[in-house]
């Protein structure tokens, strides 16, 4: 399921920060934070399909994805893991050059890599128009570098666009629209805010923030959920954190992400997860290579 707060561009030490969740079986394969691409993209991975739900690149990109809880999927459609990737892939352009030597032919390929300059804008104008190969999902691009974000939903309000662009401040984003009302995402929203009053304009405590805002159980009364699924399976996901049995398995947060982007460029990006029921932790700190 998944449920993120951020805030953004509204910190003097922090234009970016995001904590998020991200729920699945238990069963289904999942590499943890390290960097992969030829060590130009950072982030979790999903082993079945490929993609991820939150990664970020050395020159200070970041993507994230929420499904959309509906009743209705497509059956063959596109993995929406696949997203964020293709926002933050590094293109591999391949060049040849042949040298003859006593009638022996011999092939060299030079391969060069170069960091994609499409904003998060332009990717989400061309993007939109194969949206609808996917079930619903939402997703967040950032650029830091251009202090650029957008929302991209293929699941839009009537009348709405797929695209928006972010606008300052705290966010929640759940399995419904950015800043959905649902009682999770509300006190998810409210603790934050309260933990920012705790600490100001000062440093922000990582692991502290992961503990008290994203660890919380408290599930919602019953006359409250959205009504989508039936009720005792929205009942048992209607906490922050989650850990639920399920007919097709145990099904839980799996895993928590920190990632705090300083206005001096560093990077600390902070995972919690869950390995063979042990709880590992791991930080990757770096700062943003300017363009």
């Amino acid at each position: 399921m998944c449920i993120a707060v951020f805030m953004w561009q509204a910190h003097p030490l922090y234009p970016f920060l995001l904590l998020l969740n991200r729920d699945e079986y238990y069963t289904r394969p999942t590499k943890p934070l390290e960097w992969w691409e030829g060590g130009e993209i950072l982030g979790g991975r999903d082993e079945m399909a490929g993609g991820t739900w939150l990664a970020c690149s050395r020159d200070g990109k970041v993507a994230f994805l929420t499904n959309f809880r509906e009743l209705q999927s497509i059956p063959q459609a596109q993995s929406r893991g696949d997203l964020p990737v293709r926002f933050l892939k590094v293109l591999t352009l391949d060049s040849y050059s042949c040298k003859c030597a006593r009638n022996i032919s011999l092939i060299v390929v030079h391969h060069r890599h170069f960091r994609s300059k499409k904003n998060p804008t332009d990717f989400a104008e061309e993007f939109v128009k194969e949206a609808h190969q996917y079930n619903g999902f939402n997703l967040i691009l950032t650029d830091i570098q251009s202090k650029t974000m957008v929302y991209i939903t293929n699941r839009p309000e009537e009348g709405k666009s797929f695209v928006t662009e972010v606008s300052p401040g705290i966010h929640v984003l759940t399995n419904a629209r950015l800043d959905s009302p649902w009682p999770k995402a509300q006190r998810l929203g409210n603790n934050f805010r309260e933990l920012l009053d705790k600490y100001g304009e000062g440093e922000l405590p990582t692991k502290e923030m992961v503990e008290k805002l994203m660890r919380d159980t408290t599930k919602d009364e019953h006359g409250l959920l959205p009504g989508i699924f039936p009720p005792e399976r929205e009942y048992n996901t209607s906490s922050i954190f989650i850990d639920t049995e399920s007919p097709l398995g145990r099904y839980g947060t799996r895993s928590t992400s920190a990632l705090f982007v300083k206005t001096t460029g560093e990077v600390d990006f902070y995972e919690k997860h869950l390995e063979k029921d042990s709880w590992e932790e791991e930080t990757v700190t770096f700062f943003i290579e300017k363009r």
